[in-house]
């Protein structure tokens, strides 16, 4: 008699490696930092830097493939080739700006940037389906957590780049090629599927807010180290004693297991007796008449939980008797999703508004240049601090609204693009002071977006196949920066630069065609997920009815 055990091994260690690997996965947040490098070394014009850009996106999220690879082998098979190709992407690049290989052909360089930042989608989807599925009852707040520090990465890695590194972008892409394998190579061992656990622990709230609170006392750190090394001139000491403190921020989540293990919780979970920890094949509820018992005769049973059969069926315990097609909320494979209007939708809005807003972070350097800013590195940190708080808070506000009222994530999502309309057009008015302000505004709005998309994913479609559609819901990344960015943006660039005779555009002009077109797209975005909103409330008011999460029953499947 085989006995199936929830919670066998706890995922905390796998959630405190996941956040260094996704700050590792964010590489692709830092091109704003060696792309004016990589635009003066090589000679290269803004429409060619912004196609760049655009390999950049579309390296990052392209991840049809780790989506198909996470279902098929273990995350360290994932993992390995993100490192891989973090190796191989990366050092190409490193050859051609530290000038080792001299004349490297566009197309080379163009090539190898994509294969570098597909490092991103492999790191990012192995630790965020893992953790997801060892975490089931708290989706959202999970990938708001890691998506968060994934929003933090670009000014970790500022923050390495000015203090450490002496703003050589030679020596960061050197850090790249050579850090993310060592990083990830270490921590692989322990980003692993754990057995979820049946019902939530108590304690389970307290770890998840520390880890937040954690994650918030980095991101202010990383702000006022910034702007202490713009206003001051720190030395070396105070430097490497600022990176030190950082590391230890990042550290924080292995707290958690840290305290399980010198302090086990001696209050045990009172679990019905029918369920997953006595749960065998022998049990009278799971063996009726038939060989193969149907999900309705274990419904029959008055304690089971909807959390059992999810673990029964992923064991092998449990068959159902006939296959049904799945309702919004279940476990849709990738053929099922696609052919449903809400799957079109949520990615159209993902395109239009998360598409546009990569438009401004590939060119932010020549934006903030256009408009008198030296440094750039502090704008880019603005953004990654302000991403971040957009992608936790839009995990943590979104968890609560559905929760306590059953409002859809996606109604979040329409308040940040109405806000997003406004900042792009604050950007095209280039007032004095707003530049900053507008890049705030950004920031949380973009960040809110990916905070809402990934779980509204696996709430609407199931975790089953979640790796694959999300991934492809996030290639309207690159598509909207191909359209926006290296059609438009540089094209409005390089004109205007003509018209000046100068090698570098100046004034607001270099791009405000740019953001008056962006502006429209997001009022589009707006609508279409207002409309998006309204058709799934009703799913939402199935999951969440009682304020709590409720497992369809199919999940799992």
């Amino acid at each position: 008699m085989s006995t199936l055990k929830a919670g066998s091994r706890p995922p905390w260690v796998g959630l405190a490696a996941a956040v260094w690997v996704q700050i590792a996965s964010g590489n692709a947040y830092s091109f704003p930092l060696y792309s004016h490098t990589l635009k003066s070394v090589l000679g290269l014009s803004q429409q060619q830097l912004t196609i760049l850009g655009v390999a950049n996106d579309l390296g990052e999220n392209v991840g049809i493939l780790p989506g198909i690879a996470s279902n098929k082998y273990p995350p360290w098979v994932v993992l390995l080739v993100g490192v891989v190709a973090s190796f191989l992407g990366y050092g190409v690049i490193w050859l051609a700006v530290s000038e080792t290989v001299l004349n490297m052909p566009y197309w080379v360089l163009w090539l190898a940037l994509v294969v570098a930042t597909n490092s991103s989608a492999w790191l990012g989807t192995a630790v965020l389906v893992t953790n997801m599925r060892n975490f089931p009852l708290s989706r959202g707040t999970v990938a708001g957590i890691l998506k968060g520090y994934v929003g933090l990465s670009a000014a970790v890695f500022t923050e390495v780049y000015t203090m450490v590194l002496k703003g050589s972008a030679s020596a960061l892409l050197l850090l790249f090629t050579l850090g993310i394998p060592v990083i990830c190579l270490v921590l692989m061992y322990y980003v692993r599927p754990c057995t979820p656990a049946s019902e939530a622990d108590p304690s389970e709230t307290t770890y998840f807010l520390f880890t937040q609170g954690a994650s918030v006392v980095l991101a202010i750190f990383l702000l006022i180290t910034t702007i202490l090394k713009e206003v001051l001139t720190l030395s070396d000491t105070l430097s490497y004693t600022f990176i030190g403190i950082m590391v230890v921020l990042l550290m924080a989540p292995l707290a958690i297991p840290v305290k399980m293990t010198l302090f086990p919780s001696s209050k045990k979970l009172n679990r019905p007796a029918g369920s997953s920890d006595n749960l065998s094949v022998k049990d009278p509820l799971l063996t009726p008449s038939t060989s193969e018992p149907s999900l309705t005769n274990l419904n029959d049973g008055e304690d089971i939980s909807e959390v059992d059969v999810l673990l029964a069926v992923g064991e092998g315990a449990v068959k159902l008797k006939k296959k049904r097609r799945p309702r919004r909320g279940e476990d849709f494979s990738f053929r099922e999703a696609i052919v449903k209007a809400d799957f079109w939708l949520l990615w159209v809005i993902n395109f239009l508004g998360v598409g546009s807003g990569v438009t401004v972070l590939n060119n932010l350097a020549q934006v903030g240049v256009s408009l008198g800013v030296n440094d750039t590195t502090t704008l880019l940190s603005l953004f990654s601090f302000c991403n971040f708080l957009g992608r936790l808070g839009g995990g943590v506000v979104s968890e609560y609204f559905v929760r306590s009222k059953t409002i859809p994530r996606t109604f979040l999502t329409t308040i940040t693009q109405v806000i997003m309309v406004m900042t792009y057009l604050l950007y095209a008015s280039a007032l004095n002071g707003t530049l900053y302000v507008s890049t705030a505004f950004l920031g949380i709005c973009y960040g809110v977006q990916f905070g809402v998309m990934i779980p509204t994913s696996s709430e609407l479609f199931g975790l089953k196949n979640f790796g694959l559609i999300f991934n492809f819901m996030g290639l309207g990344n690159p598509i909207g920066a191909l359209l926006f960015s290296g059609m438009l943006a540089g094209y409005v660039y390089d004109t205007e630069e003509a018209k000046q005779g100068g090698s570098t555009c100046m004034g607001p002009n270099c791009f405000r065609l740019t953001f008056f077109v962006l502006a429209g797209v997001c009022c589009i975005s707006a609508v279409l997920s207002l409309i998006l909103t309204i058709r799934i409330k009703p799913v939402y008011q199935m999951l969440y009815a009682g304020g709590s999460f409720r497992l369809p029953q199919s999940a799992g499947h």
